[in-house]
């Protein structure tokens, strides 16, 4: 598993280049691994939420729990690897 990476719907959706608003209803939607606060706003794993990204881009279902998502990155990884 990767390291957990906290940020702000803010700061995840200028990185992703979505709104907040999108981020957090994503967080709604799919479950995005919320791992605390940031000040006064909630924390999102900047991995999770670039895998839900990755998976609407790809016009894929995203997988429903973080966990599952975390396994998707891990084996998405592995390919790479092999592949190279």
């Amino acid at each position: 598993m990767t390291p957990l990476e906290p940020v702000t719907a803010k700061t995840g959706g200028q990185r992703l280049r979505r709104t907040p608003a999108t981020i957090r209803k994503w967080a709604q939607r799919y479950a995005a691994r919320q791992i605390g606060r940031l000040g006064r706003e909630k924390a999102y794993d900047f991995a999770d939420l670039a895998t839900i990204d990755g998976c609407i881009h790809r016009g894929e279902e995203v997988p429903a729990t973080p966990e599952a998502r975390d396994e998707l990155r891990a084996r998405l990884r592995e390919s790479f690897r092999t592949a190279a």
